[in-house]
């Protein structure tokens, strides 16, 4: 970037209207810099307000060393953009838009209305009192050979001039909302270390169900069960059996582990405890008792209560030797082997991993191999589970990016 040599307020380009370039401009606008955003989609924050469909869960109320573990290895670099701006600050700064949250029983901090637009109309009103100009259908496209951005507009293509840039485009996830990946190629042009985008937050492919399985119970919730990878403690929660294999927040919360050991091996086999209040010796002395004329699904129903989805995944993953043998079965229920080979594609999960390395930028989030081009947000590398986790990087990184902008800038002054 060139800086201009005239004494006019710095003018920054943001790219990406989601919470971290929202929050850049915040930061920027705020010490009486110019902010031009530009967003390729028709409106800012689509992502933000389908996060909040259902509900929106902003951040999470756990201690701040649970909740960096959530960021697993990149943790350590995630851990300074946290101690500036984390769960609490983040939620004084809702409070400060005039909206109120609270705690839910999971520890999960919502609005309390539980809406995300109430809280983008208050944020963009602010941005736009305080000088923001933001320009949507307005799609980044790279640079020019004199170092300006190319912007393709409604009326064509334009050149932008600016003293800095912040690029805060997503990852690879909801292309229709904006979140296409497609930035990735300028920046590889341009010499920036890449790691190729991959679902995060996601659904995962078995080989294949039995006709009887996806024609009865594709869609079915399977409640109340643990799923664990190796030999970690199983995660209590839920999911959803569908057409392809199975999803719901209890896969998202493990799919980073499975999706690195496909990686590696090319599957990897979840065990699912279908009763996770039960020990396995009471689950084997019941099935042990007699069921005289009683077909086996019959007693498995009356003696646990295990039926339905369960029951038909029982049978799906054991063989009919297990089912003759109250010690198999039981042991099957404790630890049901799923074999998990693939991803669902990356257009469908929540997140994206992968994006721009932490390496390849200062500590003020700014390119190594682009001087005065900043980085934010999904875009970059590193990944968490749902539970407000995502939006809590995402807000901080940006604020991080912007104040990293304001320092360069007065050093290039």
């Amino acid at each position: 970037m060139t800086l201009s040599s005239t004494t006019l307020p710095h003018h920054v380009a943001i790219i990406g209207g989601g919470p971290a370039g929202l929050m850049a401009a915040e930061v920027l606008s705020l010490s009486g810099i110019r902010v031009d955003l530009y967003d390729g989609m028709p409106s800012v924050g689509r992502k933000f307000l389908l996060a909040g469909v259902g509900g929106m869960n902003i951040t999470h109320s756990e201690a701040y060393p649970v909740f960096l573990s959530r960021y697993a290895e990149r943790a350590p670099q995630i851990a300074p953009l946290l101690r500036e701006f984390g769960s609490e600050a983040l939620c004084q700064w809702i409070h400060g838009l005039g909206i109120d949250t609270f705690v839910g029983s999971s520890g999960r901090v919502f609005p309390t209305d539980m809406k995300a637009a109430p809280l983008l109309r208050a944020w963009l009103k602010r941005l736009r009192d305080a000088g923001v100009v933001i320009h949507t259908r307005h799609r980044w496209l790279g640079w020019n050979a004199d170092g300006s951005l190319r912007i393709h507009s409604p009326e064509g293509e334009k050149s932008v001039q600016a003293d800095a840039l912040l690029l805060a485009l997503g990852g690879g996830s909801w292309a229709r909302l904006g979140s296409d990946g497609a930035w990735m190629l300028p920046l590889e042009q341009r010499g920036v270390q890449l790691v190729p985008l991959q679902p995060s937050n996601c659904g995962f492919e078995v080989q294949d169900w039995s006709d009887l399985l996806r024609s009865k119970f594709a869609g079915a919730p399977l409640k109340n069960v643990a799923i664990g990878l190796n030999d970690d403690i199983p995660r209590l929660g839920e999911c959803v059996i569908t057409t392809t294999g199975i999803e719901g927040s209890l896969i998202y919360a493990l799919s980073a582990p499975i999706r690195q050991a496909i990686n590696r091996h090319g599957s990897a086999t979840v065990h699912i405890d279908l009763l996770p209040g039960k020990p396995h010796d009471r689950i084997q002395a019941a099935l042990s008792k007699p069921r005289g004329s009683r077909s086996m699904a019959k007693h498995l129903h009356s003696q646990l209560g295990i039926d339905g989805v369960k029951a038909a995944l029982l049978r799906e993953l054991t063989s009919a030797d297990c089912f003759a043998d109250p010690a198999l079965l039981a042991k099957a229920i404790k630890a049901l082997p799923l074999t998990l080979v693939k991803t669902r594609p990356l257009d469908e999960a929540i997140s994206s991993a992968g994006g721009v390395t932490f390496e390849a930028m200062d500590q003020r989030l700014m390119l190594k191999q682009l001087p005065g081009v900043f980085c934010a947000g999904e875009m970059l590398d590193w990944e968490a589970p749902t539970g407000g986790y995502l939006l809590t990087a995402c807000f901080a990184s940006g604020r991080a990016a912007g104040l990293g902008m304001i320092e360069w800038l007065r050093e290039k002054a």
